[in-house]
């Protein structure tokens, strides 16, 4: 039989989905980021190879099993970027077709077809979207350096320099400084600002879920610092309802990512803003998982190259 892999990665977490040449599902997991870009390739490499061993060691196959393996990537949307993760895993699975797209590729392949949108908010930020011409256009993804607005790091980030000036201007902590420095294990601030010099994607992003429970709370520094995320997402996906012409007729706006479901407060602050500034969209969650539809792209182009004749596994 031949396997396929199916695989999300991003900045927090990678899921990995296993699938028969028919496209059934046999097994799946989740394993720690496989983002190149914030990661490192190493890194990334490593996480997909712990995620894939635990898939392949349930079906009791291995990785010489694996025939097309489709990895949907953050952080490879450069065509070297790509090209650099699909040779390592080329060599991690030497019988295996592999293709590299990115993550935001994924979640539009789950759309239907026609004009469409995807938002994806997580450890970093973008939107993606196709129009009835086919155009499909790209916007944000870059890394916290020069994009990700609104997204969990930039949220994150916000929250410590929010405490940080309550603390410089008081001399005591405020609700959102006291939760930040709990949730990083009840450190001091000096060693905070070690942390955050030495690995910020370690600390931003996991304090969304601070700012996140301190807003449904009623917390309004939280909350003013969750409505400038919406904003800033809302303006990220009317640009690219510009760009693409997207203003005629209605169409689907999948919304993707942790930090959507994760609080009341913002998914409210989102939904107004996205109904201002797009009100031709309709949003609705991706109705396939995006792993799940890089498994079936793997089938998809395991299929294709079947036909041509061209994937050595299948001459055997």
């Amino acid at each position: 039989m031949y396997w396929v892999l199916g695989l999300d990665g991003g900045g927090t977490k990678t899921d990995c989905v296993l699938a028969s040449e028919h496209g059934v599902m046999r097994a799946r997991t989740q394993a720690g980021p496989s983002n190149p870009f914030r990661v490192g390739f190493g890194a990334a490499l490593g996480a997909i190879r712990e995620a894939a061993k635990v898939v392949l060691d349930e079906a009791k196959a291995t990785a010489a099993d694996v025939s097309s393996v489709c990895a949907g990537l953050a952080g490879c949307g450069q065509p070297a970027d790509a090209e650099k993760m699909r040779a390592l895993l080329a060599a991690e699975f030497p019988k295996a077709l592999v293709r590299i797209v990115t993550d935001l590729d994924l979640v539009l392949a789950g759309a239907p077809r026609g004009d469409a949108m995807a938002l994806v908010a997580g450890t970093g930020s973008a939107v993606i979207g196709r129009n009835s011409g086919g155009q499909v256009i790209r916007i944000g993804g870059h890394g916290p350096m020069i994009s990700d607005e609104g997204s969990a790091y930039d949220i994150g980030r916000r929250a410590v320099m929010a405490a940080q000036r309550e603390y410089d201007r008081t001399g005591q902590d405020s609700e959102l400084g006291t939760r930040i420095l709990r949730e990083m294990g009840s450190v001091p601030w000096p060693e905070l600002r070690k942390r955050i010099q030495s690995a910020p994607d370690e600390v931003f992003p996991r304090l969304f879920s601070v700012v996140a429970a301190l807003a449904d709370n009623g917390d309004q520094t939280a909350q003013g610092i969750l409505r400038t995320a919406a904003l800033k997402l809302g303006e990220i996906a009317a640009t690219l309802a510009e760009r693409l012409r997207l203003g005629e007729h209605p169409f689907p706006l999948l919304k993707t990512g942790g930090m959507f479901g994760k609080s009341k407060y913002f998914d409210a602050q989102i939904h107004e803003r996205l109904r201002v500034v797009l009100p031709q969209a309709h949003e609705q969650l991706p109705e396939v998982a995006p792993a799940d539809a890089a498994a079936h792209l793997a089938v998809k182009f395991l299929h294709q190259s079947k036909g041509a004749g061209g994937h050595p596994a299948l001459q055997q």
